[in-house]
């Protein structure tokens, strides 16, 4: 299903401080802050050839996120970040002066650091972020796992020595026990959800987000026109899309938010006018996705740039996986998660409704850019739906690091 953004929002200025805090100056000062990692390196845009051909479009690019930090997803770039810039707050705070990245190895600072605790609610690839982020700054770590969460990925953040607390329920449920308990323990939630009084953490968790893109435009041979973005609870969509649209004004591209079928938040939002939780029912495979409630800051970004919302099935997101793993000819294999590949579902989704397309201007001058936010952080889920090792997909050539 796929509808046009009717909110009477659409079309209207990004708000200041949305510019401010995810345009292109704020990507260049995460990048910054990024290079003092030592496995901090650009993700390479791949080009998808044979996919333009086959959907008759200019060109198809992919920005691959699944070699992120090592972390096999970008959700590396949002809680990672957060964490330091949040620890670095509190201790500034605590010392009564600024506190600058290089003082984390600072004997003193780092017994301080030692004392605080992050915590955040997860599907798998935000809280293996957090973790890996307390673990960089020298804090401790308590993750909220509700039922859905993959053993593999649970086994992932584990391994960053995060305590882990389980929460009977879905994502949403993990989100308000995780909003409880880290009030009542004086701890620091790293959540990449908003809501009423809770905004400058996700915001910052956003502001990670922003050095994918600043590495697309430095990578891509001309500017998108069309751009897919999964959703969940719309962070990453709302962040890629508010740079661009910083950085390019009127003659930013058009934005199409896909959502799993069985977790359309922000579609049914769309549909109501206004953000609403909607109801579970059958988990979907693209667990990365499976939110039930939008970001109430990421809803406010995209109800003024979103062109339009679609919904593709769990079986259209598993032949992208399979299609990007084997690819049919010139193009070389691209490792996507369950999550990674939707984008390019609800590409090829659209350029098979005629009408849709039309009414979105995508035809053969179109320029295409995805993002596949998600490797094979579930190493045995990704061979059973593609049949393959990630470590049997090949590397592509064509591809612009």
């Amino acid at each position: 299903m796929i509808e046009a953004n009717h909110h009477p929002d659409f079309g209207k200025d990004l708000l200041a401080i949305d510019r401010d805090m995810l345009g292109p100056e704020a990507a260049a000062g995460v990048t910054r802050m990024l290079s003092m990692l030592p496995t901090h390196r650009a993700t390479p845009l791949r080009e998808l050839r044979e996919v333009a051909a086959s959907l008759g479009v200019q060109s198809v690019h992919i920005k691959d996120e699944s070699s992120r930090l090592g972390l096999g997803s970008f959700k590396a770039l949002g809680g990672a970040y957060a964490v330091v810039r949040l620890v670095l707050a509190e201790v500034s705070r605590l010392l009564e002066r600024e506190v600058s990245p290089s003082e984390l190895l600072n004997p003193t600072i780092r017994a301080l650091v030692a004392q605080m605790t992050v915590g955040c609610a997860t599907d798998g690839n935000h809280g293996r972020s957090v973790a890996a982020g307390a673990n960089l700054v020298g804090c401790k770590a308590s993750i909220f796992v509700h039922d859905n969460v993959n053993q593999e990925r649970v086994e992932a953040i584990a391994r960053f020595g995060a305590r882990l607390i389980h929460v009977p329920g879905n994502y949403d449920d993990a989100v308000a026990e995780a909003e409880r308990m880290c009030h009542a323990e004086g701890w620091i939630i790293v959540s990449d959800t908003s809501w009423p009084g809770y905004e400058t953490t996700p915001r910052l968790v956003m502001q990670g987000y922003t050095a994918m893109v600043s590495e697309v435009l430095a990578q891509i041979p001309q500017p998108p026109t069309h751009v897919f973005l999964q959703a969940g609870v719309g962070g990453f969509a709302a962040a890629v899309a508010a740079n661009l649209t910083a950085t390019f004004g009127k003659a930013r591209p058009k934005f199409i938010i896909v959502e799993p079928d069985r977790a359309a938040c922000l579609f049914e939002s769309n549909r109501v006018g206004k953000p609403v939780k909607i109801e579970a029912h059958e988990p979907t495979v693209m667990a990365m996705l499976e939110c039930y409630e939008p970001s109430l800051l990421a809803w406010g970004i995209l109800s003024r740039v979103v062109d339009a919302y679609m919904t593709v099935t769990d079986e259209e997101a598993i032949a992208v996986m399979k299609q990007l793993a084997r690819p049919s000819s010139g193009d070389a294999g691209v490792v996507a998660g369950e999550s990674g590949g939707a984008g390019l579902a609800g590409l090829i989704a659209l350029a098979r409704d005629k009408d849709a397309a039309a009414r979105l201007g995508l035809d053969s001058s179109s320029r295409v850019l995805l993002f596949n936010t998600e490797g094979a952080t579930a190493p045995k889920i990704y061979r059973d739906l593609t049949g393959l090792d990630p470590e049997e997909v090949g590397a592509p050539s064509l591809a612009y690091s």
